[in-house]
């Protein structure tokens, strides 16, 4: 067997990516989370003990170092695998803001982007990146993130610059001294108590790679402070790490020139048995060119995201059996441009019989420095020591053959493949975009990202995940146009540009469809509006087994949508059947009578009971007595129905409302609310649902009121779907039970 290394392919967080604002189409009244506008050295980035991320970019600044800028975004590794994605932030007087998260532990590099290509360096964050100016990186701490924060002062190790010359060319390297190194032995003892003794250090070169620098690895590798902190906890042996560019004119002689200038500089040891290699793409496809094609240079070798494969030919497996002590191969999951190839060269080993040792498929992770972190975690212990571990890490799972989207223009999008990863792919209509991207509900808590696409031929296409089971919506955003993906046969009455698609699972359970036959129906009912003085619809689900000649009526739920949305939107985008369907047959639901209707109208009181109600009340067979009436409604339906509540107390036993505050508490009869209704539930987003300062308010109105209400804590997410399909979900069952 022969390796060949089969070019270039950049993962999506070193692409220079534009940008587009994503801008939530439901959202009401301009409530800002964000932070007052503030003077020049304030913080552009504040980032809480959870992990949210609130952004506030004077409008100033960006226009005078940018010019007039439509829209502002965030770009960075916020994506699912902690892929490139941009975040929309939105205008508030005089500033451009937004909330994402809650962000996973780990390191986070941005830029400051408007009108696409119009790129700012955050100047309030010290913390940027050697090799791009104008990003800057922020930390989440937590638990799995404990080995990237920096080691206590004075107990890490040291990086300094190694200068060499190759064919009169000089070149660089990053060196890291553990900690206690001393650059010369000061007697037979060696180099000190805390070295490795007379015989010197064993040593790690650690390559980037084309495209990457050698700086990269500290600013967004966290190598030192892996190594400082790894060190610390005594997981590794000490040695000297080399760091390097790996991409030098003379290939893998600049390796050689390196290795020896490394020796002849630092108290390492020369021989093989002492020395490994590591890389990450095109730096992991070298290091594995260096172990297995002329092996006796290094005893330990590991790519992370190489893309060497099989060719032809043989190698020389006694040969690397007797001098490797360690092959091991990293990849991520299939969106690491390194899976395939990783599936070859793991079948071409095993053919050739060259032992090596895989870690498995990282489900989180893609070609990305926040999965090459856990690679060089997991790689470095297993150095210069016996370690009876061989096996992949935890959480990794097995190699399941090549990922192959269908053939461009042969399937519906998205394709949701196994595990929840899912392409998008654009018609021909879009071959002379200058920049597409996917804006989807995919940011934590359902919050929205724009995800850039590919060229692809005559098309965009991109694949992304995993994405969790779930219900979710998008557009394509065209050299920023918002544009319906014409693939997709969905539709959403309301938004004619987006398109919908679920990733199944048991999460989702309760948003998929039931077998065909078994649920409820929705049917629209046709009711006159003297409030808008014309005809109008609402839709209704009946449960299974309706009977409209039922002596005892049913139970009637009056749901409201919000702004900007109609009467469809809770069946379209809310799922609502699907999540009634399931908790009838669940045996969760009391049968009831579920009515849609139309609340854009002046007046939400007259148009709910002088025609909606009484439309219901014609055509079902439901009941008018006040104890088996409900009324909810999300954001402005959510506000419309406290305003009911108030004007008409008892008038509906079941209150509830999603993303809407309280309001004030002037003329509100307590009394009577309290003793006319059964229940009286809240619903709000995170941080991130802009409604959240407001509705925390009307909490403490109704408390100082001495308003009955419940209130189980905030729903994860933004002002979204998301949120208002997990309220439906909490809510419908609560209803009309004794």
């Amino acid at each position: 067997m022969s390796l060949s290394y089969h070019g270039s392919v950049r993962p999506m967080g070193v692409r220079r990516l534009s940008a587009a604002v994503v801008a939530g189409a439901m959202a009401i009244a301009a409530v800002s989370l964000a932070p007052r506008p503030a003077a020049a050295d304030t913080p552009w980035l504040d980032v809480s003990e959870d992990g949210y991320a609130s952004f506030s970019v004077p409008a100033a600044y960006v226009q005078a170092n940018a010019g007039q800028v439509s829209q502002v975004v965030i770009e960075g590794n916020f994506g699912p695998s902690f892929g490139w994605a941009e975040f929309g932030l939105t205008r508030r007087g005089d500033v451009w803001s937004g909330v994402l998260g809650p962000l996973k532990p780990g390191l986070y590099s941005y830029q400051v982007t408007g009108d696409d290509t119009k790129s700012l360096k955050d100047p309030t964050n010290a913390a940027g990146v050697a090799s791009t100016p104008l990003r800057s990186t922020f930390l989440v701490a937590g638990d799995s993130a404990r080995l990237l924060a920096d080691a206590p002062e004075g107990q890490g190790g040291k990086v300094e610059t190694l200068t060499y010359e190759v064919k009169k060319q000089e070149r660089s390297a990053l060196v890291w001294t553990p900690p206690g190194y001393q650059a010369k032995a000061p007697g037979p003892k060696g180099p000190g108590p805390e070295g490795p003794g007379p015989k010197g250090y064993p040593v790690l070169f650690l390559q980037s790679g084309d495209d990457r620098s050698a700086t990269d690895w500290l600013d967004l590798g966290r190598a030192k402070q892996i190594l400082d902190n790894l060190s610390i906890q005594g997981a590794v042996e000490p040695m000297v790490v080399v760091i390097s560019d790996g991409d030098g004119p003379a290939g893998d002689k600049d390796l050689r020139d390196l290795r020896k200038a490394v020796g002849d500089r630092y108290d390492v040891l020369r021989d093989p048995a002492h020395q490994a290699i590591a890389g990450v793409s095109e730096g992991g496809s070298q290091a594995l060119r260096a172990a297995l094609t002329t092996p006796g240079q290094f005893a330990y070798a590991g790519s992370f995201s190489g893309l060497l494969e099989e060719s032809a030919g043989r190698v020389d497996a006694k040969a690397i059996n007797r001098d490797l002590k360690l092959v091991r191969l990293y990849t991520g999951n299939v969106t690491d441009p390194a899976y395939n190839a990783t599936n070859r060269l793991t079948k071409a080993l095993k053919q050739a019989g060259v032992r090596y040792d895989f870690d498995g498929v990282n489900p989180d992770g893609g070609a990305n420095w926040n999965a090459w972190q856990e690679n060089l975690i997991d790689f470095v212990p297993r150095l210069f020591r016996n370690v009876s571990d061989h096996g992949p890490s935890a959480g990794h799972g097995p190699l399941k053959g090549e990922f192959t989207p269908p053939p461009a223009g042969t399937t519906p999008t998205p394709f949701v493949s196994e595990g929840g990863f899912v392409t998008f792919e654009t018609t021909t209509d879009f071959k002379d975009a200058k920049h597409v991207t996917v804006w989807a509900n995919v940011a934590p808590g359902g919050s929205w990202l724009r995800l850039p696409m590919s060229r692809d031929g005559d098309r965009w296409r991109t694949t992304v995940g995993p994405l969790d089971p779930w219900f979710y919506y998008y557009r394509l955003i065209v050299d920023r146009v918002a544009v319906k993906d014409a693939s997709n046969p969905t539709k959403v009455t309301s938004e004619p540009a987006w398109s919908t698609f679920l990733v199944p699972g048991e999460r989702s359970r309760l948003l998929s469809d039931v077998p065909e036959g078994k649920g409820g129906k929705v049917e629209s009912l046709t009711y006159h509006s003297d409030v808008a003085n014309q005809d109008r619809t609402a839709l209704v689900w009946t449960p299974p087994g309706y009977d409209p000649d039922r002596a005892e009526p049913y139970p009637v739920f009056y749901l409201q949508h919000g702004s900007g949305q109609s009467y469809t939107d809770w069946v379209e985008m809310g799922r609502a059947k699907q999540i009634l369907d399931h908790q009838f047959l669940d045996g969760d639901l009391v049968p009831m009578v579920v009515v849609m209707g139309n609340g854009n109208v002046s007046n939400f009181n007259k148009e709910l009971l002088d025609n909606i109600v009484p439309a219901a009340r014609a055509h079902y067979n439901v009941s008018s007595d006040p104890s088996q009436q409900a009324l909810a409604g999300l954001s402005m339906g959510g506000g419309q129905t406290i305003g009911v509540l108030k004007a008409y107390p008892g008038r509906f036993a079941y209150i509830a409302a999603f993303s809407a505050g309280f309001g004030g508490g002037t003329g509100v009869d307590v009394a009577a609310i309290n003793s006319g209704t059964k229940l009286f539930r809240v619903y709000v987003g995170d941080v991130t649902d802009f409604v959240y300062p407001s509705f925390m308010s009307g909490l403490t109105t109704m408390n100082d009121l001495g308003v009955h209400y419940e209130f189980d804590g905030v729903t994860p997410g933004p002002h979204g779907w998301d949120v208002w399909q997990k309220n439906l979900i909490d809510l419908a069952p609560r209803l009309f039970k004794r």
